[in-house]
């Protein structure tokens, strides 16, 4: 069961108390800046984990400012559509509403508050010549609620490890298939179900990268299987020469 910390009181609480009950995630961004973006990509990180879950999820956006900008921002990312606040009137009988916030909101909607880490950094020395999906994978390094600093050079970490894993996933394709082994999607869904620990799927997918016992067909299982959650587009390079 998918487990989150409630900003409210401190404590972990259900993501999803009531079961294929309808669950609410509301986006609560300060604006088209890169900490928007960050509650963005939280709450589509929650959306995913819930629906991997088998939780119908209604997904809403309430944005200061630019919030037209901060939508094309966010889908550049792989972030998917959220409807707008005002769309659908005030709510379709939800068992719970979980709303996605900065850490430093000072407003206290009604229902579980999930709180997201401010983004400081200059970003990637050239915006224009750097792979969306890097930034998104540099802002899931981090545990969701501490401040993420990204810069040149944690950009371009992102982008060379997002490199090697997309070769590595077209290259293990073309291996026989085998399925995810049950210990390692264990680990996957004990990560992602811990307060949408995405920080410890993506080191669990380093020992996968690794591990000299696993075939290079389970190893592709388990990168395409651990990339609905994340959404990095792991297997974009599928179909290439190994």
């Amino acid at each position: 069961m998918l487990r989150i910390i409630d900003a409210r009181t401190g404590e972990p609480v259900p993501a999803a108390p009531v079961r294929r009950g309808l669950t609410r995630v509301e986006a609560h961004a300060p604006g088209r800046d890169t900490t928007g973006l960050r509650v963005l990509l939280v709450a589509d990180l929650l959306v995913r984990a819930l629906e991997l879950g088998g939780t119908p999820v209604w997904a809403r956006l309430t944005a200061r400012g630019d919030a037209a900008g901060l939508r094309a921002d966010a889908a550049a990312l792989g972030v998917r559509p959220f409807e707008d606040d005002r769309d659908l009137g005030a709510g379709l009988g939800e068992a719970q509403v979980v709303h996605v916030v900065p850490a430093d909101a000072t407003a206290a909607p009604e229902g579980v508050r999930l709180a997201v880490g401010p983004v400081t950094g200059d970003g990637p020395a050239d915006p224009d010549d750097t792979d969306p999906y890097a930034l998104r994978l540099a802002l899931l390094v981090r545990p969701r609620g501490e401040p993420v600093r990204v810069g040149p050079d944690t950009a371009a970490e992102a982008r060379a490890a997002l490199t090697r894993w997309r070769r590595a996933v077209a290259r293990w394709a073309h291996s026989p298939s085998r399925p995810v082994p049950d210990d390692v999607r264990g680990q996957l869904r004990t990560a992602w179900e811990d307060d949408l620990d995405a920080p410890g799927v993506l080191r669990v997918l380093h020992r996968v990268e690794t591990d000299p016992g696993l075939p290079d067909g389970a190893r592709f299982e388990t990168y395409a299987y651990a990339d609905r959650l994340l959404g990095l587009d792991l297997t974009r390079g599928l179909g290439t020469t190994p």
